[in-house]
C-alpha cells in the first residue's frame, strides 16, 4: 500500500495521472529550515520526516506492506531558500526577487517502509523575465502565490513569465514523477 504523506492537491494530482494507486495521509511537522542548512539538505530532511511520521503512524494499525512517500519542495536563489510567502507583502517581495532571474526549484523525496529509507533530490533551474509592479501586484492579489514555495506556480498563471526551464517540469509543479518512480519500482510488488 502506498501512501502520499502530504495534503498538496498538485503531488496527489501528479501520482494519479502517472497512474498510481495511493491513499492520502498528510504529515504534520515542523517546516523550518535549521540554521545554516543547505537548500537540498533541508528539503530532504524534511521529506523523509514527513515519510517517517506518518509511517510511525499508520504501520502499527496495518498488517500488509506499507510504503509512504513525503516530499518537500522549496525555491533557492543565491542559495537563500525561499520557502511559502507568510503574507502578501512576502510574496510581492519574492517576484521582485525572482524577477529577470533564474533560480533553482528543488524537491526532496523520500519513500519509507518497515526496514529501509529511500531519499532523494531534483533540482530544476527556472528562468523568470523581468516583472513589472503592475504585474507583481494583480499576480499577489490573485492569491496564487500565497502556498507556493517562492510564491508562484508554473502550472498556473506565473506560467507567462517563464520562457524556459532546464530540468524536470514536474519538479517545479511539486513532485518529480520519474525520481519517485524509480523510488518506488522495486517496491511495486512488495
Amino acid at each position: 500500500m502506498l501512501v502520499l504523506a502530504s495534503a498538496s492537491p498538485r503531488r496527489r494530482e501528479l501520482l494519479t495521472q502517472a497512474g498510481f494507486s495511493f491513499t492520502v495521509h498528510p504529515a504534520h511537522i515542523a517546516e523550518d529550515p535549521l540554521p545554516g542548512e543547505a537548500p537540498i539538505a533541508y528539503v530532504t530532511r524534511l521529506a523523509r520526516e514527513k515519510a517517517e511520521a506518518v509511517y510511525r503512524e499508520l504501520a502499527p494499525r496495518n498488517s500488509f506492506p506499507l510504503h509512504v512517500l513525503g516530499a518537500d519542495t522549496t525555491v533557492t536563489l543565491d542559495d537563500q531558500i525561499l520557502a511559502k510567502p507568510e503574507n502578501l507583502a512576502d510574496a510581492a517581495r519574492m517576484l521582485r526577487q525572482l524577477s529577470g532571474r533564474s533560480h533553482q526549484v528543488i524537491t526532496g523525496v523520500a519513500v519509507v517502509g518497515r526496514e529501509w529509507v529511500e531519499v532523494a533530490a531534483e533540482v530544476t533551474a527556472v528562468r523568470f523575465l523581468s516583472l513589472s509592479e503592475a504585474e507583481i501586484e494583480s499576480y499577489v492579489a490573485s492569491g496564487e502565490p500565497m502556498d507556493k514555495a517562492g510564491a508562484y506556480a508554473i502550472q498556473g498563471r506565473a506560467a507567462r513569465w517563464i520562457p524556459r526551464i532546464e530540468g524536470c517540469y514536474f519538479n517545479v509543479v511539486g513532485l518529480p514523477i520519474a525520481l519517485v518512480t524509480a523510488l518506488l519500482e522495486p517496491f511495486q510488488d512488495a
